[in-house]
């Protein structure tokens, strides 16, 4: 006789933890701010050690990295400390793929006070920051974005390189649009020396995009365009038009139009690179794709996260006949590549 499973036993932790959820926030750019993962790597291991590095007192270090031994960025041996391998990667200022400086932007009281009334967004049914939130026009919060994210976003550019084919080193004129940091399209130059790149940002966001340039030694084919993406003259002939991270910030139509312009800008069988982040049709999974629609909802007027089907029929109606939805593992984002 088979015994009936019994139904889980109702609990209130998962809501104690989703209204606590700020404190690991917190924690985790208080590590990141000391700098105590750098400290773990160069073999500071001890509270004692750590604290002597960060200039904080035994206790408050011992606390913290207790708290981060408890979430997984930390390990704990007797008194010693190390580094959990994903903060040895990401939170270690010694490895090439540190991405501790998203801090600035991910953690900015600009993008945090758009959640102090979420339920007056939700009501609205979109921000209700003043102007049009993240999308307003010369926002500085963008400046920030392309100093802290660079780092997050190099996986991702390198492996929309691959999915694209740069590494075939065919003479490309590429389009940036709303370049950012321009890695996108950095990464493009650096894997394909035929490669000629226009980005396209607010002027003082593009500084940031010609440093990144400058750095990767791809500068002498790197220009910039500065202004408003669905305002300024792209001029013609691009093999190739990059919109990373960006589609998410506005309504169907208003998408519908730029991509109509980047149709427009492309040479006969040019290509359209979008990554985004896409949901699936149930909207609800994968997790870190469909919750992203939150972060629209409380930032931007209309944008949202908006699945493969969606971003088809827009692409239809631009006047683009084939496309292509490609996963940028082990990042979040996808990438969907359509041909004119």
């Amino acid at each position: 006789m088979q015994t009936q499973k019994a139904a889980p036993q109702p609990s209130p932790m998962r809501i104690f933890e989703a209204l606590n959820a700020y404190q690991r926030t917190a924690a985790l750019k208080a590590a990141i701010d000391l700098d105590i993962f750098t400290h773990i790597a160069k073999g500071a291991t001890t509270t004692r050690q750590i604290a002597a590095q960060t200039q904080a007192s035994e206790r408050g270090v011992r606390i913290l990295c207790d708290y981060m031994t408890l979430h997984g960025f930390l390990s704990k041996q007797g008194n010693s400390y190390g580094l959990a391998p994903d903060a040895d990667a990401f939170l270690n200022r010694q490895s090439p793929a540190y991405i501790g400086g998203a801090t600035q932007f991910l953690c900015s009281p600009d993008l945090r006070k758009h959640y102090e009334d979420l339920s007056a967004a939700v009501r609205k049914g979109g921000t209700t920051a003043e102007g049009e939130g993240t999308i307003e026009p010369e926002n500085p919060i963008w400046v920030d974005f392309a100093r802290g994210m660079a780092g997050l976003m190099t996986l991702p550019a390198e492996m929309l390189a691959k999915v694209v084919g740069a590494n075939r080193g065919e003479p490309w004129k590429v389009l940036d649009i709303a370049a950012g940091h321009g890695m996108f399209g950095v990464s493009i130059a650096k894997h394909n020396p035929k490669a000629k790149i226009v980005a396209v940002d607010w002027a003082s966001v593009l500084q940031v995009a010609k440093e990144n340039a400058q750095r990767l030694a791809v500068a002498d084919r790197h220009s910039l365009l500065p202004g408003n993406a669905f305002d300024v003259d792209y001029g013609k002939d691009y093999d190739l038009v990059l919109v990373t991270n960006f589609l998410h910030h506005f309504d169907l139509p208003t998408n519908e139009k730029l991509l109509k312009k980047i149709y427009a800008s492309l040479k006969p069988g040019g290509r359209v690179a979008i990554v985004e982040f896409v949901p699936n049709e149930d909207r609800v999974s994968p997790p870190e794709s469909a919750g992203f629609a939150l972060i629209m909802l409380a930032g931007t007027p209309a944008g949202d996260a908006y699945t493969f089907s969606e971003y088809q029929g827009i692409l239809r109606s631009a006047g683009f006949k084939r496309h292509e939805l490609h996963a940028l593992p082990p990042t979040p984002n996808q990438a969907i590549v359509a041909w004119k």
